[in-house]
């Protein structure tokens, strides 16, 4: 994963710093590619260890259309719970309970999750909702049926009701490739906007796991994920965490095993992955800004 390093590098020395909505401040360059081959490994971030099981957890929430945090908090999963917490602390409902009890009581009262645990149309309602169109069996669907189209395509960027949602998407845009060959299929993904640090590492590997699920369930092998971004940014109570990464060198990339075969991408499980020959350094902790 020297190909993230580089991306630190690139933003630290030739960004600028900007002020930004959540009020933290960011360094911030415009326009970057990175591309990973999905044959020589699985890209998940070597030198602060990356939670796989989270990233598998969202990303089955994004596939079954939920945009509810009731299923992910009960997954264990935090990594969307302040942004309806923000919602909820100007409710008239809201008596000066911590983010904690917030998600306890989401856990644990399935009526008041329904009231304030919904994040709006984000990511699950676009992809299997787009104004009525399912886009990812369509995907799936045209993949299998006509591999060389040029319109394999998802957006998670929806006009009529980005205003609507928690957070307008940041991974916004996707586009499949299949090789002449019709041996691989590719991905390449626009995000309209990059936490370095928080974020990224997580999208590289959430796109290169559907990639892989997609293949699967294809008939292709996995290609190369190909991450484009448009605004690429570290937070400024982020630069120690990243100056700390530089100083690590990047180990083997561990391997996905997807266990059983399934007609479609809709049927997979958690129990279906497994990442093996993983061996990060130690988490680094950040703040996330909402």
């Amino acid at each position: 994963m020297k190909q993230y390093l580089d991306l630190i590098k690139y933003v630290l020395e030739n960004g600028t710093k900007r002020n930004d909505r959540t009020g933290t401040g960011t360094i911030s360059t415009f326009g970057y590619q990175v591309r990973y081959d999905l044959s020589k490994g699985f890209p998940l971030l070597t030198t602060k260890k990356v939670p796989f099981r989270l990233i598998l957890s969202e990303l089955l929430w994004f596939i079954s259309g939920n945009t509810n945090i009731e299923q992910l908090v009960l997954d264990n999963n935090n990594i969307w719970n302040e942004w309806p917490f923000e919602t909820y602390k100007k409710s008239k409902d809201y008596h000066n309970e911590t983010i904690d009890e917030f998600i306890a009581k989401i856990k644990t009262d399935h009526d008041f999750a329904l009231k304030y645990g919904n994040l709006g149309p984000v990511y699950g309602k676009q992809w299997r909702d787009f104004e009525g169109v399912d886009q990812l069996l369509k995907l799936e669907k045209d993949l299998k049926e006509n591999p060389f189209s040029r319109r394999h395509i998802i957006s998670a960027w929806n006009p009529k009701e980005v205003d609507n949602m928690a957070l307008p998407p940041c991974h916004s845009f996707m586009q499949f490739y299949v090789s002449s060959d019709s041996k691989k299929l590719s991905c390449q993904l626009y995000q309209r906007s990059g936490d370095v640090f928080l974020g990224v590492p997580f999208n590289i590997a959430s796109y290169a796991l559907l990639t892989c699920m997609l293949a699967k369930v294809c008939g292709y092998e996995p290609g190369e994920f190909i991450h484009t971004f448009g605004d690429v940014h570290i937070y400024l109570d982020h630069i120690d965490q990243v100056n700390e990464q530089l100083q690590r060198t990047p180990k083997p990339l561990p391997t996905l095993l997807i266990k059983r075969d399934v007609n479609s991408i809709v049927e997979f499980t958690k129990d279906d992955f497994e990442i093996i020959g993983y061996d990060p350094y130690p988490t680094i902790k950040g703040k996330v800004s909402v």
